[in-house]
């Protein structure tokens, strides 16, 4: 089977279209053409659905795009551990995160002691970013979901908590802190569901028995705080992100563990590449336990 082709498909894949692909790559937009069309022809498949300017892969496109992830990662590895990049004068790394916030001191430590790398950061909910990494689209991945698969290498990074926010003019605005059952009744708004922020607070609601009126499912953190801003009831947000706004108050969780741990994630035979070694350790060695995310809170202007 030749790698040219299979490469060919994948650059399309990935970019999806061909004129995309071409432009990323170098590759001249009818040889890729060319190519794609040679393996499909080779094997009687049809790989692309080809729709306008676009592609959008089909089932066995799908399948096959999987397998050629993995295939052009490794071999991105091979060349990484025998070019001699163990010095990290170069690389590209890729970065898969549920929070930018997170993340963005990790980037800052790397760029500071490595300033020729170079990032992509592609930022999802926790379950979107574990299939970045297990589908070889992410080199490294920091979440707040706990992982016990063993294709995967996991460390504590830090710790953190979930808090409330409302609009200034919310009954609970003057609150400060408040018992969970407080919520009873009102109108909540969380992230969509294979987000953690979600999954921690709808499992702590349950295990008190608690009932919201309403709940408005948004796809963004910025959508969660627009839709508190324009009245839509109280928003959930880690406190290291929590959104600064004049119109913004935040309300505590008093009697309940709203506790969320960071992790840094990676595949497991990944974990000798310079490049992913680079970013475990401008992570730092884990923060104790004991750095009590209520000490940060004097500190936040919605407090």
């Amino acid at each position: 089977m030749s790698t040219t082709l299979l490469r060919a498909f994948h650059l399309v894949a990935e970019a999806g279209s061909f004129s995309a692909a071409a432009r990323g790559s170098g590759v001249g937009q009818p040889t890729l053409s060319a190519q794609v069309k040679t393996l499909e022809a080779t094997y009687g498949v049809a790989l692309f659905d080809r729709r306008g300017r676009g592609v959008s892969a089909t089932p066995l496109g799908h399948a096959l795009h999987a397998l050629t992830a993995r295939l052009f990662a490794a071999e991105d590895e091979a060349r990484t551990l025998l070019s001699g990049s163990a010095t990290l004068l170069r690389g590209h790394l890729r970065i898969a995160a549920d929070s930018a916030t997170h993340v963005m001191p990790i980037l800052v430590t790397l760029k500071a002691r490595h300033a020729n790398l170079t990032f992509s950061l592609s930022i999802g909910n926790s379950s979107d970013v574990l299939d970045r990494v297990l589908d070889h689209h992410a080199d490294v991945a920091v979440t707040a979901r706990r992982v016990s698969d063993p294709r995967l290498h996991s460390r504590l990074l830090q710790h953190d908590r979930l808090v409330l926010f409302v609009r200034s003019d919310h009954a609970l605005a003057a609150a400060g802190g408040i018992p969970i059952r407080a919520l009873a009744g009102h109108d909540l708004v969380l992230r969509e569901r294979g987000s953690i922020t979600r999954e921690v607070f709808e499992t702590r609601l349950s295990e008190h028995g608690v009932r919201p009126h309403t709940l408005l499912e948004v796809q963004t953190r910025e959508a969660v705080c627009e839709a508190v801003l324009a009245g839509f009831g109280v928003g959930v947000a880690f406190e290291a992100e929590l959104p600064i706004h004049p119109e913004l108050a935040r309300v505590t969780v008093e009697d309940t563990d709203l506790a969320v741990a960071e992790y840094v994630i990676c595949l497991e035979e990944r974990q000798r590449l310079p490049l992913v070694r680079a970013f475990l350790a401008a992570g730092g060695p884990p923060p104790p336990r004991q750095a009590d995310a209520g000490s940060k809170s004097t500190q936040n202007p919605l407090g």
